[in-house]
């Protein structure tokens, strides 16, 4: 299925100047996803802080994107300059889920005086943590991590980032959160379906 993902070796691309000082700098990949996962918590925490204020909805596009850019160093960092290691494999794994969970559960609060309720959204993280543990899962059944589509972890920050921006900018709210919030749950929701069945093939069963 297409996804933002694929956009994932031109950002790589561009990032790879930037990961070669950090390298210089003394920077891990560890470090780098650490880094990642307590901003997500600190701007979910901010988020919580600041409900019914618009212009701190500005605050998800910025920390979802600079994430995406963690995201994508701390793996380089990795691949290319040999720091893979099982101990930076569960901070990866781990981060994703708790990252999502403290950015997208902010929405409850954050959403609520602009007409949502809080139950798309919860359904939207169980779906979220969903798509990562099944793709997880690729790799217990002899294949790979899965990334397939259509609403991977890039395409989860897309999606909300563009929804929290347009609220920010004055665009009203109103029932349609919850129909968009639950649109994107039920597409996470096909998406771990589609990991799920493609781990089964690549798996041989």
């Amino acid at each position: 299925m297409p996804s933002v993902y694929d956009l994932k070796p031109r950002f790589q691309a561009l990032l790879r100047p930037l990961v070669s000082v950090l390298v210089t700098k003394g920077v891990t990949a560890n470090q780098v996803t650490t880094a990642a996962m307590v901003a997500s918590l600190a701007t979910g925490l901010a988020l919580w802080g600041l409900a019914g204020c618009r212009l701190s909805l500005l605050l998800l596009p910025l920390v979802l994107f600079v994430r995406m850019a963690l995201n994508a160093i701390d793996g380089m960092i990795a691949r290319e300059h040999d720091q893979k290691s099982r101990l930076g494999a569960v901070l990866n794994e781990v981060g994703d889920v708790v990252s999502d969970a403290a950015l997208y559960l902010a929405l409850v609060p954050a959403l609520a005086p602009f007409g949502a309720h809080g139950w798309p959204i919860a359904l939207f993280v169980v779906a979220a943590i969903l798509t990562e543990f099944v793709g997880v899962l690729g790799q217990t059944i002899g294949g790979g991590r899965r990334y397939d589509g259509p609403m991977g972890k890039s395409d989860r920050a897309a999606a909300i980032g563009l929804l929290a921006f347009g609220i920010a900018i004055g665009v009203p709210g109103g029932a349609w959160l919850d129909w968009a919030i639950g649109l994107l749950a039920l597409l996470a929701l096909w998406t771990t379906i589609n990991r799920a069945r493609r781990a089964l093939a690549e798996g041989g069963a």
